[in-house]
């Protein structure tokens, strides 16, 4: 499995549990993103991923913490592939 589609499982794995509202909207863009970078060019996920980043920035926190669990390593993922 790619990193591209670890950060889309644990964004995707968000959806499942239950955050707080503002949270989800967030988590939810971030997800959609993060689906679309899968199948792009390699410089078009490296935007794409950048835009993952500063999403998940705006997260404080989802109110669960097995949710802020996947927010981290998503976090990690989207700054390395935004890096590439």
């Amino acid at each position: 499995m790619s990193d591209a589609d670890r950060l889309y499982e644990h964004l995707a794995a968000t959806a499942e549990l239950p955050v707080e509202r503002s949270a989800s909207r967030l988590l939810g863009e971030a997800e959609a993103v993060a689906d679309d970078l899968r199948e792009a060019a390699p410089d078009v996920q490296t935007q794409r991923a950048a835009v993952v980043v500063q999403l998940l920035a705006k997260v404080e926190g989802t109110g669960n913490s097995e949710a802020d669990e996947h927010v981290e390593r998503a976090r990690a993922l989207a700054a390395e592939l935004a890096d590439e």
